[in-house]
C-alpha cells in the first residue's frame, strides 16, 4: 500500500512523505519528511501538506482495493504536526466501492507537460471532477470568460516573475535531473524527459523546469490556446484544509485518468501570496484557491522516479 500511496503527485516531485505501519493496530502513520522541503517556494509547507494529502488518498485507495475501510484521522496529534494523518485499516470485505473504482489509475496517472488538444472537456465529466473534489471537502471550479482571461494573465505573470528569481532558480536545480543523472528511475525530483517541450506560443500555463539551461534533443511546440484550466478551493486555510484539498486533488486526477484525459498542475501563481489571492473566486470573493490544474485530451506523461518502499516505510510490530 506505500507503494501506491508513494505514486502520488507532489511539487516539484520531492515526495514528502514517510509511512510507519503498525501491524498490532493495522494503523498507518503519514508523516511529513521536512528534509524534503522548498523553502523559498512553499515557506508555510503548503504545498507539502497538499503531496501529503494526495498520497494519504492513494493510500485510503489502496486499502479500499484490498478491502479493507480506511478509518482516518487528519492531524491527530497537536503536539506533533509533523504527524499529519492516521488510517486504521478496519472491517476486512467492506472497502469504500467508490475509492475502490480509483485504484487502477493509481499507477498510470501521470503529469504530462505536452500540448492538449482544445477539444472541450464534456460537461458530464466536469460535473463528475466537480463532484469528486466536493466529497472530500474542496470546490473544483471551471472558470470562463474574462475570469479564465484573468487566470491566464495571473498565471503569466507567476511565470515571469519566476524566471527572473534566484530562489526559485536555486530550488529547480536542485529538483531538477538534466543528462545522465535524468536516466535513474529511482529517487525523487523531475528529470529532464518529464519537462515537455518548450512553449512556443499558446495560452497554457507551463513551467520551464529547465530554465535557462539547455536539455539535448529537446524542441519546442505550440500549446492550446484555449486551455481547460480548474481551480481547486478550500473554504479555510490552515493545514487541515491542505490536506483535504491534497485528497481533493488526487481523486480528481485518478479520476480525470480512467475519462482518458490528462493533466498538468500550475502551481507558479499560487508561490506568490498576492497573486494567489487574486485568483480567488471573483464573485462571491471567498475560498482560498489550493491547486490550478490544466486538463485536456493529450499524451499521457511519462512515468517520473520514486523513492523505494525501504526509504519511506517503517514497519513496527
Amino acid at each position: 500500500m506505500a507503494d501506491d500511496a508513494g505514486t502520488a503527485p507532489s511539487l516539484h516531485n520531492a515526495q514528502p512523505w514517510h509511512f510507519r505501519y503498525c501491524r498490532h493496530s493495522r494503523t498507518f502513520d503519514i508523516r511529513a519528511d521536512l528534509d524534503r522541503v522548498l523553502p523559498h517556494t512553499d515557506p508555510d509547507n503548503r504545498a507539502l501538506h497538499i503531496g501529503c494529502g494526495a498520497a494519504l488518498l492513494n493510500l485510503r485507495v489502496a486499502a479500499a482495493h484490498a478491502g479493507w475501510y480506511p478509518a482516518t484521522r487528519l492531524l491527530p496529534d497537536p503536539g506533533d504536526p509533523e504527524l499529519l494523518a492516521t488510517v486504521q485499516l478496519t472491517g476486512l470485505g467492506s472497502g469504500e466501492r467508490d475509492l475502490d473504482v480509483l485504484y487502477p489509475a493509481v499507477h498510470r496517472r501521470h503529469t504530462s507537460r505536452y500540448p492538449f488538444a482544445d477539444t472541450p472537456i464534456p460537461e458530464p465529466v466536469r460535473s463528475a471532477l466537480s463532484d469528486a473534489a466536493r466529497q472530500e471537502g474542496a470546490t473544483l471550479d471551471f472558470p470562463t470568460g474574462w475570469h479564465l482571461q484573468w487566470v491566464h494573465e495571473v498565471a503569466e505573470e507567476a511565470e515571469a516573475r519566476n524566471l527572473t528569481d534566484r530562489g526559485e532558480d536555486e530550488e529547480l536545480r536542485r529538483w531538477t535531473r538534466i543528462g545522465a543523472a535524468a536516466t535513474d528511475t529511482v529517487g525523487a525530483g523531475v528529470p529532464d524527459y518529464a519537462f515537455g517541450p518548450r512553449k512556443r506560443g499558446g495560452k497554457a500555463p507551463i513551467r520551464d523546469f529547465a530554465g535557462v539551461r539547455p536539455v539535448a534533443g529537446r524542441g519546442g511546440a505550440a500549446f492550446e490556446s484555449s486551455p481547460h484550466l480548474a481551480l481547486l478551493s478550500t473554504a479555510r486555510d490552515c493545514p487541515e484544509d491542505w490536506l483535504r484539498a491534497g485528497q481533493a486533488l488526487e481523486r480528481v486526477l485518478l479520476l480525470v485518468t480512467l475519462h482518458g484525459l490528462s493533466s498538468s498542475p500550475a502551481t507558479q501563481a499560487l508561490e506568490w501570496p498576492d497573486l494567489r489571492w487574486a485568483l480567488r473566486n471573483p464573485v462571491s470573493g471567498t475560498g482560498h484557491v489550493q491547486m490550478v490544474l490544466r486538463i485536456g485530451y493529450g499524451p499521457p506523461g511519462p512515468t517520473t522516479p520514486r523513492r523505494p518502499v525501504r526509504d519511506v516505510l517503517d514497519i513496527e510490530p
